[in-house]
């Protein structure tokens, strides 16, 4: 049995399901029926995650910062952190893995130095990574520019 926690952050006991997930208002979480990130004993597992307007409408999701794949970077990594910290995570600390997926070569760069702003090795005390970048050949939206997935790990 999984307990929802929805957008609301949350501590884990012994007496709560070993099982926990994560919901946000994404159009394309609603739409296609996934959730943002589940939590399993101490692991948490965040799904894709782009620069995707939390209001807006699933039937018309609107891209923030189209054409800026640093940005659009950095959202999307925000994102995962506040993810880790609902389901009872200190935040960038846990990450443990991240994958970036990039739609154009020439944006690897712009990737990279949103990645270093936010989850970065010297970014802040205690936060780094393993991480991959892959450049794939599109995502739903045409204006979608990279798309990032996070591991964290409990203490």
């Amino acid at each position: 049995m999984a307990q929802n926690i929805d957008r609301a952050p949350s501590t884990t006991s012994a007496s709560e399901p070993l099982k926990q997930v994560y919901a946000t208002s994404s159009p394309f979480e609603e739409k296609i029926g996934y959730y943002r990130a589940v939590r399993h004993g101490q692991h948490i597992f965040v799904s894709g995650t782009t620069a995707v307007d939390p209001a807006s409408p699933s039937d018309a999701p609107q891209i923030l910062f189209p054409g800026d794949a640093r940005q659009q970077t950095r959202v999307a990594l925000q994102e995962c952190i506040r993810a880790v910290q609902a389901l009872g995570g200190k935040g960038a600390e846990n990450v443990v893995r991240v994958r970036m997926f990039v739609s154009r070569h020439e944006d690897c760069t712009a990737v990279g130095e949103g990645f270093s702003e936010v989850l970065g090795r010297s970014s802040q005390p205690g936060v780094g990574s393993a991480a991959t970048m892959v450049v794939v050949q599109g995502f739903v939206d045409d204006q979608m520019l990279v798309e990032v997935e996070v591991d964290a790990i409990l203490e």
